[in-house]
């Protein structure tokens, strides 16, 4: 007797159904790999950026790193902000600037330095140093992967270089977090 088998389109709709019923904000049924080009891809209001979550606590589970790929088109840039994680950056493509204020111990930011970043360049923010990254190409977008600790990050984002950081704006959850992110039920009587 031969071995029952199920015909293709039968089998392909249970996988399907099988997915369908993982929500993007699941961590149940995302494979363990995944095809980057095929994850959720959002700007998040902000004109000029391209984000990926590419490995995130809120969206897959993961407790002490998140891993994002960021695009900037020409001319945009990151809000001045700071967090209380450390930031790695690896530029994949394309060149831009770094400022960075390392006077987190003072009242405000302050005069940032400028660093050039390029192609094949990294470079890591300190935890709670004010920062932000421009693409200053003018024909060329810049792209990095971005890796955080300790996730989901807390971002407190500044007008200006000389606003004080008591009266830096918090963002949480942030943007591409907003959708998935649940606050933890409070145990109390």
């Amino acid at each position: 007797m031969a071995g029952f088998q199920l015909p293709l389109f039968i089998v392909g709709f249970i996988l399907f159904s099988a997915i369908s019923e993982a929500s993007k904000c699941s961590i149940n049924g995302i494979p363990l790999v995944r095809n980057i080009s095929e994850l959720h891809q959002d700007n998040y209001g902000r004109g000029g950026l391209s984000h990926i979550t590419v490995a995130g606590s809120v969206l897959h589970g993961m407790k002490e790193v998140e891993v994002w790929l960021q695009t900037f088109s020409p001319g945009s840039y990151t809000p001045i902000h700071r967090h209380s994680c450390e930031e790695v950056f690896v530029v994949l493509k394309g060149t831009g600037t770094l400022y960075l204020a390392s006077s987190s111990h003072q009242k405000y930011p302050g005069n940032p330095q400028q660093f050039s970043i390029f192609s094949n360049s990294t470079f890591h923010v300190p935890v709670n140093d004010a920062h932000q990254v421009w693409n200053t190409n003018e024909h060329e977008d810049l792209q990095m992967l971005v890796i955080i600790s300790r996730p989901p990050v807390k971002v407190f984002v500044y007008d200006d270089w000389f606003v004080p950081h008591t009266a830096a704006k918090l963002k949480f959850p942030y943007f591409w977090d907003e959708e998935c992110f649940q606050a933890p039920q409070k145990d109390e009587l």
